[in-house]
Formats: structure tokens, C-alpha cells, sequence
């Protein structure tokens, strides 16, 4: 697939026009206080990742995130946790997204929080990181790749503009030991747009890339689901829309049947 049809392929599954309005009229409709809106309030519907808030806590627990961090959110989307990383652990943060729309949402509801000075948004392709080599103290991905089958030159691209003693932090789906999987999955419609490898595969893949495995956890049960909001205001419902409840329904299926498990990981640049 050439770069140009596979943007366009990722653009039209994820793509939504108005979705940073309809996120602020699900906040609305929730009942929150829309002058002062927080991390919190907007968790449900900016994490849009298995586990939602919770497993961004996690994660960046798992990595020890401290203060004055420069990050990279790779495939960060509505930048849920570039703000959490900011807000609660002192960071600043880059997040970009292959998705435009994404891109436009996620800056809208910065600002709306007074978070432009600490988090950016940018359009771009994680295969091809728009950055100066070394620019990155952390490179931070959470369910980003598996719409990637050139994982390789996507994991080169994360040592390249991480320093020396960078890390990459991930949350990953990955290949369980019962293929194949049920579809349709949050991410694809069927195997024609969904690259997942094993655990070992992958691991293997990010030592051949030049980095060293601080941490490497089976987080499946921790990462399960997203948010517990109700019906239509979670960012589950607002993309998925009907399809919404078959995509559960097989990630449950696909997590309790051994189809795919998630992985998140610490791994040092060498």
C-alpha cells in the first residue's frame, strides 16, 4: 500500500467531521461544568484506547513520568493523555495523528482547558516523524500501530527522535496464541487494515531496533473496555456509532478466547 492510499485508508476509517463539537455537547449533556472542564471530565471521551484514563494512569506509573519530560504522543488522537501527562506529571507534550479531524478536536479541547503552552497538536505520519533526530526525552504510543504493517520503519522512526536513554512507552494490542480474531475490532472491519504480531515478534522487533526492555507486562484484564459512561457519551459511541455494540461484544470474545492481548512496555533507546 502506498503512503498515499494508506492516509487516505486511515482518514476514512477514523475520520469524523464535528467531532470536537459533539464532544463538547456529550460533556454538556453529562452535565458538566463546561467553564471549568478538567482532565477528569473529559476522560471518557478523549482516552480512546482499551482501559481508557485508568490505563494511561498505568502506563505512565510503569514509566516513572516525571516532570519537564519532552513527549511524543504518537498516534495520540484527541490528546486525553498528552493533557493527563501534563497536567498530572509536569510534561510537555507534541501528540500527532494521521487523523486531520482528530488533530482539530484535540487542539480545540486544549485550549478549552488552558493547555496550549504544554500540549501541541500535530498533523503527521508516525512512519515518517516530521522531527529533528534526539528531539524526544519519551516517545509515548498507546493502541496506535495496529493499523501498521510497516512496524519496522515505525519503531526506527521512534528511536531516531528519541536521545540517547529515551524512552518508548507503549500500550499495545498484540497476537494472542488463538487466531484468527473475531471482526469487526475497534480498529479495522477485517484483516485487510489489522497488523498485529505476537508478543515475542514484537519484543524481538524493538531490540532489533536499538532499545532495551525495562518493562514488559501482560496488561489484558487492566486494560479491558474503555469508559464506563453512559450510552452516547463515550468516544467509543460517538465513532463507532451502531456498530458500537458488536465491536464489544468481540473484544470480549477476542480477549477471553487468547485472540489478542494488550502489552505495555518500557523499553530504553541504546
Amino acid at each position: 500500500m502506498s503512503d498515499e492510499s494508506y492516509i487516505e485508508t486511515i482518514e476514512r476509517y477514523w475520520g469524523r467531521d464535528g467531532l470536537g463539537q459533539a464532544i463538547l455537547d456529550a460533556l454538556a449533556a453529562a452535565g458538566a461544568a463546561m467553564d471549568k472542564l478538567t482532565v477528569d471530565d473529559l476522560a471518557p471521551l478523549d482516552h480512546f484506547h482499551g482501559g481508557g484514563k485508568r490505563a494511561t494512569t498505568r502506563l505512565a506509573r510503569l514509566a516513572a513520568m516525571a516532570p519537564g519530560m519532552r513527549v511524543l504522543d504518537a498516534g495520540g488522537g484527541l490528546g486525553g493523555p498528552a493533557r493527563t501527562l501534563a497536567v498530572e506529571h509536569g510534561c510537555h507534550v507534541t501528540v500527532l495523528d494521521l487523523a486531520e479531524s482528530y488533530v482539530q478536536a484535540g487542539a480545540a479541547l486544549t485550549a478549552r482547558l488552558g493547555l496550549a503552552g504544554r500540549v501541541s497538536h500535530r498533523w503527521g505520519n508516525a512512519l515518517d516523524l516530521p522531527f529533528a533526530d534526539a528531539a524526544f526525552d519519551v516517545v509515548w504510543t498507546q493502541n496506535s500501530g495496529m493499523n501498521i504493517a510497516a512496524k519496522e520503519t515505525m519503531y526506527a522512526a521512534f528511536h531516531r527522535v528519541l536521545r540517547p536513554g529515551g524512552l518508548l512507552v507503549l500500550q499495545e494490542p498484540m497476537a494472542g496464541p488463538v487466531q484468527p480474531p473475531t471482526f469487526p475490532v475497534m480498529w479495522a472491519r477485517d484483516a485487510t487494515t489489522h497488523f498485529l504480531r505476537t508478543p515475542y515478534a514484537m519484543r524481538a522487533l524493538i531490540e532489533a531496533a536499538g532499545f532495551r526492555v525495562r518493562a514488559w507486562e501482560d496488561a489484558t484484564l487492566e486494560t479491558s473496555g474503555g469508559s464506563a459512561a453512559p450510552a452516547g457519551r463515550s468516544i467509543q459511541s460517538l465513532v463507532m456509532g451502531d456498530m458500537l455494540p458488536v465491536i464489544v461484544e468481540n473484544g470480549r470474545r477476542n480477549r477471553d478466547e487468547g485472540r489478542i492481548v494488550m502489552v505495555q512496555a518500557v523499553c530504553e533507546r541504546a
